[in-house]
């Protein structure tokens, strides 16, 4: 079985993937693991935990999965976040005795970086552009919406050529509250009408319409300026709240929410193999 944790700055999300049953295989293309996520925990983001907090919590989880550290084969982590590295390292190798596979410079990917400074990737949209590219049509446009949106296109080739990042709904509901004497931070759900009565209903409408006219405006231009034959896939920890709009018009072919473990599975077997 395979731990896989995706550390954002908001949630840090476990996953665990093992090989399915006989004949309850998912079909994916050839080029994928046959691992298959069976359970996913999230906790909030806290710099200040020790490795003894974050090993005991992973202890929990697999409990309430019915698994043993005996039966963890390994351990990958993708983060955002390098001040949590050290203490969440700690924690795997202290309580579950596996030395983890970090996503970045170094592990195998079957893809290229063609930006500018590639190590300044974050391991997450790395980790989405390695699952979209091996799993679905090609060429892809991931869009991850989190704490902050990103953007990126991988060409039929391989490799990722572009890259945009823009506030994500809760970062700018977090801004609007901030900057403001009377406005309150409001939940980010899907709003029933743009018809608002209230003011946590007009803050909640007016983030969620802006935000899906500046999906709309981006996926067009990266069609406009690349190619209008885009897959278009969105994921992401706050991707289900647009995914109804943004599907229904035609801004986007898929919804993964998994995408980023399926990538850390695809990374985590062609880095045990050697493989590039």
């Amino acid at each position: 079985m395979l731990v896989a944790v995706d550390i954002g700055n908001t949630n840090i999300v476990t996953g665990f993937l093992d090989t399915p049953s006989e004949g309850k295989a998912p079909a994916v293309q050839k080029h994928a693991p046959a691992r298959q996520i069976i359970n996913t925990y999230r906790m909030a983001t806290h710099i200040s935990r020790t490795g003894d907090e974050y090993g005991i919590v992973l202890l929990q989880f697999l409990a309430l999965s019915s698994y043993k550290p005996s039966d963890v084969e390994g351990v990958i982590i993708s983060s955002v976040v390098p001040q949590i590295m050290h203490s969440f390292r700690a924690g795997i190798i202290k309580f579950l005795g596996r030395s983890p596979v970090i996503v970045g410079p170094g592990v195998k990917t079957g893809i290229n970086v063609k930006m500018d400074d590639p190590k300044s990737m974050g391991a997450d949209c790395l980790a989405d552009c390695v699952a979209a590219y091996h799993l679905y049509s090609r060429p892809v446009l991931v869009i991850d919406i989190g704490t902050a949106t990103t953007y990126n296109i991988v060409d039929p080739q391989g490799s990722i050529i572009m890259g945009a990042i823009s506030p994500g709904l809760q970062a700018s509901a977090h801004a609007l509250a901030g900057d403001t004497a009377q406005l309150p931070n409001v939940e980010i759900t899907r709003p029933d009408t743009i018809l608002a009565k209230n003011t946590s209903d007009a803050i909640r409408a007016g983030l969620y319409y802006t935000f899906l006219g500046g999906l709309g405006h981006i996926v067009s231009r990266c069609r406009e300026e690349y190619s209008e034959d885009l897959t278009v896939i969105m994921t992401g920890g706050l991707g289900h709240v647009v995914e109804e709009d943004a599907r229904r018009s035609g801004l986007i072919d898929i919804y993964d929410p998994d995408l980023i473990f399926k990538g850390m599975d695809i990374i985590y077997t062609r880095t045990a193999q050697g493989r590039k």
